[in-house]
């Protein structure tokens, strides 16, 4: 994240959503009259208070005086380096956004248009995160399971959210145990880009070049986390958000909304509905059930469509009866509402089971990379696109995706096992308050 005061007009809608949708309150206005500025405590530099780095104060910054870290010269500095084989995964959230740095209506799905405009910029293979967005479902599923049936430590509470980890690192060390131990879908894909693909395809990690196109500032964080890479390589090199991206194909000079629609590359292209509607609040929930439904049970689901954890209502809940298993789960987005759930949780007064949290309100589609505007009503049209895109899938269940049923046969070998835990699996730790 960036801030420039030099920018601000001192209108205060960065610290109002900092402070009432977040409560966070990394930012705030700092002295009186003439010297008012909006700052972290002390004057202190963003990166040295307790920001989480969601972005919600870029999107509501009228002046651009809060804006993410522009990394496009690394990407294009990379694209021209014959030597290295550059890679691009997008996230869900990304198809549904994209079309409206281009005058499109709000929630238009531009998968196809979107794999072709990457395409043109020169990227080796273009990729799709919904692939180990699968993946994570099938780690995470088994990991609740085995919570479960083992009396570990609950509620399962779910990791794909960067500035949600960030905000549980400061504000809730003493839950971090239920923390799902999984690396985000992002990250997932860094670490088998440089090991699995690497081997496939007979390359060098150190020549692979992962770019992440996020809706997200936080994913420019956690990919630099120490913890995220494997082999000694970052699991992700660099990371794009949705204006970046639409600031590139502008440079580029592609007219976007003429391009023809193509398919992502395999083997990391190949995904399904469930991994699509982790881009939505409630998303990562409604694929975990539809797999763990099916894995515990052995039988077809009855509907796919878990509509209870659907919407923009804050706080979600739902009870599944999944077999023998009575599961209560929870679904919350805004780090406002996350408060809310983890103190019931330290109270003693919540009893679910799993838990899902998305830092952004409305979940990844509401990101802090997205295109300006981004209000509730744009959220809600784009998470329509996103289950529509979903009721149109071949395959809408995380554990039938071909290519990641393959991916444990000829690398993993099973889900929560030893090659698993290397790669895909992670730890975070407790950060000071202030």
């Amino acid at each position: 994240m960036i801030r420039e005061p030099e920018k601000c007009i001192l209108c205060r809608r960065c610290a109002a959503v900092c402070d009432k949708v977040q409560t966070v309150n990394a930012i705030a206005p700092l002295e009186r009259g003439f010297n008012t500025t909006v700052a972290p405590a002390h004057h202190r530099p963003l990166a040295e208070s307790v920001c989480i780095n969601c972005g919600q104060c870029t999107l509501v910054c009228p002046t651009a005086a809060l804006h993410e870290k522009d990394e496009i010269r690394r990407v294009w500095d990379a694209l021209a380096d014959h030597r290295k084989h550059v890679i691009v995964q997008t996230a869900p959230a990304t198809r549904v956004s994209l079309g409206e740095e281009f005058g499109m209506a709000s929630g238009s799905v531009v998968t196809g248009q979107m794999v072709s405009a990457l395409k043109m910029l020169g990227f080796d293979k273009v990729f799709d995160t919904d692939f180990t967005a699968d993946l994570t479902i099938l780690e995470e599923g088994s990991e609740l399971l085995h919570r479960v049936k083992t009396g570990g430590v609950l509620p399962l509470i779910t990791s794909c959210s960067p500035g949600w980890i960030k905000f549980i690192e400061h504000f809730y060390p003493d839950l971090l145990p239920n923390l799902s131990t999984c690396k985000s879908p992002q990250q997932m894909f860094g670490a088998l880009a440089k090991t699995y693909y690497a081997e496939k395809m007979g390359l060098d990690p150190a020549e692979i070049f992962v770019v992440s196109y996020m809706p997200c500032t936080a994913k420019k964080y956690e990919a630099r986390r120490p913890e995220m890479q494997s082999n000694s390589y970052p699991d992700v090199d660099v990371v794009l958000t949705t204006r970046e991206v639409g600031r590139m194909l502008r440079q580029a000079g592609i007219n976007f909304t003429a391009l023809p629609a193509r398919d992502y590359d395999d083997p990391l292209g190949i995904s399904t509905g469930a991994g699509l509607i982790f881009g939505a609040t409630g998303g990562v929930m409604e694929a975990a059930l539809r797999t763990a439904y099916e894995l515990v049970t052995g039988q077809d689901l009855p509907s796919l469509d878990f509509i209870d954890v659907r919407g923009l209502r804050g706080v979600k809940e739902a009870t599944v009866e999944i077999g023998d298993l009575t599961v209560k789960v929870a679904v919350a987005h805004g780090l406002g509402n996350a408060r809310s759930l983890m103190e019931a949780i330290k109270s003693g007064s919540a009893d679910y089971h799993f838990i899902e949290i998305m830092c952004c309100p409305g979940g990844c589609i509401g990101g802090g990379g997205q295109p300006i505007p981004t209000n509730m009503e744009i959220r809600a049209e784009r998470i329509k696109a996103i289950y529509m895109a979903d009721g149109l899938m071949a395959v809408r269940k995380s554990h039938l995706n071909p290519a990641v049923q393959q991916l444990y046969r000829e690398f993993l070998g099973e889900p929560l096992g030893h090659k698993s835990h290397e790669l895909l699996h992670t730890h975070y730790q407790a950060r000071d308050k202030f």
